[in-house]
C-alpha cells in the first residue's frame, strides 16, 4: 500500500447580513470558467463570508466536477504565497493537475483563493491569521452543506497545502463540520535550517515587480524573485518552464497567517482534535519539514512514526511520503503517485467520489 495508517472556538458561522451581501453580490454571480480539454465542467463561484463577525467578504473559487457529477467534494486550500492555480497547473495539466486528476478519479472540486489572495477580497493584512481564514473556510463548508455553492455534496474532504493545511487543521480540528483532512505540505516539527530558506525569500509586496502594481496593502508578503525553486522545489529537477510558470501565478500571504500558522506546527495541537479521517502527505526533500531532528521523511512509515503522536485514533491517520521533491509537491514529475495514493485513502475511508 502506499499510504501507512495508526491504530492509534471559535465562533460559528455567523447567518446575517443578507442584505449587505445581496449588495456584495450584484454582478458577481457565477461564471463558467474556460472550458477544460478533460470535459469536467468547472465555474468560478463567489461566496460571502463574514471577517471576524464584522467585515463582509467574497471569497473565489473554482468548481469543477466530472461530466457524470460526484457526490464527494474536495475543498482545496492553498499556501503562502500561492493561489487557486496551486491546485490546477496548467503546464502539464496531466502530471501536475491535482485538480484534473480528482475530477478524473470522479470527485468534485473546489480550489480556494484565500482571502488577500487571487480573486478573492483583499482586507488589510493585518485582520488576517491562520484562525481568521479557517473561520472563512468554515462558511465557505457550511455554504457547501447548504447547497448554496453548485450542487448538494453528500461528504466533503477538505485538504490544504502549507499554510492551507495549517488552516485546514484548524477548521477541522474546530468546528467539527468535514468527512475527511487531506494535509500536504505541513508537518509538527521543523527543520530550522530549510524552514529559514523558505522565510528568507520573504519580502514586502511593495518590492516585487509585478505584484507591487496591484496596489495592496504594503504589509502583504511575496517571494523574491528568482527564489521559488531554492524554497519550494528543490531538490526535484530544475525545469524552467516550471519555475517561471510557478514565478508568474505566485500570489502573496499576510504576516499574521504565518506567525500562528508556525505556532500552530510546533505548539498547539490542533491536529489532535480532529475527529474524522486525515492523510498527511510530504515530499521526501522537503527541506523545511524534514531532517534527522525534524520529520522522518524517509519513507512513509517514518513519516507516520512522526505525526501519529499528533494525531488521535480517530483520525485514523494515513502517511504518505513522495520521493525526491521538495515543498510544492502539486510541481512534481512524479505527483501522479501521490494523487493515487489520496484517491486510495479516500476510497478505503469510505469517501470516493
Amino acid at each position: 500500500m502506499p499510504w501507512r495508517h495508526s491504530r492509534a472556538n471559535r465562533r460559528p458561522l455567523r447567518r446575517a447580513g443578507a442584505v449587505l451581501f445581496a449588495i456584495l453580490l450584484a454582478g458577481s454571480l457565477p461564471a463558467p470558467a474556460q472550458a477544460q480539454p478533460d470535459a469536467a465542467s468547472c465555474q468560478d463561484v463567489t461566496i460571502p463570508v463574514w471577517l471576524d463577525a464584522l467585515l463582509p467578504q467574497l471569497v473565489h473559487g473554482t468548481l469543477c466536477a466530472p461530466p457524470q457529477g460526484a457526490r464527494t467534494v474536495q475543498v482545496l486550500v492553498p499556501g503562502a504565497t500561492y493561489n487557486n492555480v496551486y491546485w490546477d497547473a496548467a503546464l502539464a495539466p496531466e502530471t501536475r493537475s491535482f485538480r484534473l486528476a480528482m475530477n478524473k478519479a470522479g470527485y468534485a472540486t473546489l480550489a480556494l483563493d484565500r482571502l488577500g489572495t487571487g480573486a478573492s477580497s483583499k482586507p488589510p493584512s493585518a485582520l488576517l491569521t491562520a484562525f481568521t481564514e479557517a473561520d472563512v473556510v468554515h462558511q465557505v463548508i457550511q455554504a457547501i452543506r447548504h447547497g448554496d455553492v453548485g450542487p448538494r455534496f453528500d461528504k466533503v474532504i477538505l485538504g490544504g497545502h502549507s499554510l492551507g493545511s495549517a488552516i485546514t487543521v484548524l477548521e477541522a480540528g474546530t468546528y467539527h463540520d468535514v468527512d475527511g483532512v487531506l494535509i500536504t505540505g505541513l508537518a509538527h516539527h521543523i527543520n530550522p535550517p530549510g524552514a529559514l530558506i523558505i522565510f528568507g525569500s520573504f519580502i514586502p509586496v511593495a518590492l516585487d515587480p509585478k505584484l507591487s502594481r496591484l496596489g495592496l496593502d504594503p504589509t502583504y508578503l511575496t517571494t523574491q524573485p528568482g527564489t521559488r525553486y531554492t524554497a519550494f522545489h528543490a531538490p526535484g529537477p530544475d525545469v524552467p518552464e516550471m519555475t517561471a510558470y510557478d514565478e508568474a501565478s505566485k500570489d502573496v500571504v499576510a504576516p499574521g497567517e504565518l506567525l500562528d500558522a508556525a505556532a500552530l506546527a510546533t505548539v498547539l495541537p490542533y491536529s489532535w482534535r480532529i475527529t474524522v479521517p486525515v492523510l498527511v502527505v510530504l515530499g521526501g526533500g522537503d527541506a523545511g519539514l524534514c531532517g534527522p531532528l525534524a520529520t522522518d521523511c524517509t519513507s512513509s512509515e517514518g513519516l507516520l512514526r512522526s505525526e501519529a503522536p499528533y494525531y488521535s485514533a480517530a483520525a485514523r491517520l494515513r502517511t504518505y511520503v513522495l520521493p525526491g521533491y521538495g515543498h510544492s509537491i502539486n510541481y512534481a514529475p512524479n505527483a501522479p503517485d501521490y494523487h493515487r495514493a489520496v484517491t486510495q485513502w479516500a476510497g478505503t475511508m469510505g469517501l470516493s467520489g
